[in-house]
């Protein structure tokens, strides 16, 4: 029997993100004793959620989310997901000799409010 399951992640310490998709097989063991098996991308791996790994800096600060946070944030980041408020739009003055700069997101920046702070 296999069950297909979905991630999102995203590492607290360099903010890079990432979705994967999981097949996740359920076997038996020779003993005849139950076990579950991880196949992303055709190869075996280690559950994504024992232990996860930031594929950009190997850090083991990943936090796990429902498959598509990822892909939204950066959406939104991108500027292609932009709801309307229900009110309609809101306009914002513009300052008379103030140049407007484009500001470019980093996932890390987004991730911010998620950080703890210890100490």
């Amino acid at each position: 029997m296999s069950d297909i399951a979905s991630y999102a992640f995203a590492c607290m310490r360099c903010g890079h993100g990432w979705e994967q998709s999981y097949a996740i097989e359920h076997r038996t063991n020779a003993e005849g004793e139950p076990f579950v098996r991880y196949v992303a991308d055709g190869r075996v791996v280690p559950s994504p959620l024992t232990r996860p790994v930031c594929r950009n800096c190997d850090g083991h600060l990943v936090r796990i989310m429902r498959a598509g946070q990822v892909a939204s944030v950066r959406a939104a980041a991108d500027g292609r997901s932009r709801p309307v408020p229900a009110a309609g739009p809101v306009e914002v003055p513009r300052v008379p000799g103030q140049t407007e700069r484009p500001h470019h997101w980093h996932l890390s920046d987004l991730l911010h409010p998620f950080h703890r702070r210890t100490g």
